[in-house]
């Protein structure tokens, strides 16, 4: 699904260039639960930006589902993001006016979807929070507003799941609710899930870890991928 080849990123500041990625070579298959760790300065903000199409290798070359992203046109990449990619923020930006369900309905308002209700439903379905669909941001959980926004990022059913310090805002207790749901997509409905973060109990919950520093992977090792509440025993 996901192919890197020696893929660099380097950035300009003035005179000065910032070397983000020194040639990062690594794949992905369809079904994994991979996290992407690494203390900040790592490079791990940048890959996610490249495997999210966000960004562009300076080198090297990037195939997403056999397509060499780098020969891709802006919309070609802009298609890839609003439908082939599922992006989930640690700040989960929901409106805070309107329900849980109109917060995931958001992004197919601009699709003539007729069935964008239903789909919308589904997808909080799939993070056991249709239940709550009336709710608006303010009368859930931290942990719940962070499942509205996957549910937000499913809705397009996209074939990639890329979370950003997914758990970064919440205590503990939450954090397992998250790394459960993420687990749950991944193990019984077969969602490929790339999850970036700093924080090694949650790595541990996934199936692989990829570490990186100073811009390259330093391992790349399976785990256990035990349940979250083995993780944490």
């Amino acid at each position: 699904m996901i192919r890197l080849e020696d893929v660099t990123k380097v950035y300009s500041m003035g005179d000065v260039e910032v070397h983000a990625l020194r040639g990062v070579s690594l794949e992905i298959q369809q079904g994994e639960m991979v996290a992407i760790i690494g203390p900040s300065g790592s490079g791990k903000s940048t890959l996610m930006n490249v495997l999210g199409c966000l960004d562009v290798p300076t080198s090297g070359r990037y195939f997403l589902e056999d397509e060499e992203v780098e020969l891709l046109g802006d919309d070609r990449l802009a298609a890839i993001r609003n439908h082939r990619i599922g992006f989930v923020f640690q700040s989960n930006n929901l409106l805070p006016r309107a329900t849980a369900l109109a917060n995931v309905e958001l992004p197919l308002l601009y699709s003539n979807d007729r069935h964008r209700r239903r789909r919308a439903i589904e997808a909080l379905e799939r993070v056991d929070l249709a239940d709550r669909a009336n709710h608006r941001p303010s009368q859930l959980s931290g942990g719940q507003q962070q499942r509205v926004g996957i549910a937000r990022a499913l809705v397009k059913q996209p074939a990639i799941l890329l979370a950003d310090e997914p758990t970064g805002n919440l205590d503990s207790e939450h954090s397992l609710e998250i790394m459960r749901i993420l687990q749950s997509l991944n193990r019984e409905q077969g969602q490929t899930v790339i999850i970036v973060t700093h924080e090694a109990e949650i790595a541990a919950q996934t199936g692989r870890v990829i570490s990186m520093l100073d811009g390259l992977v330093v391992s790349d090792r399976p785990t256990g991928y035990g349940h979250p509440d083995e993780a944490a025993a």
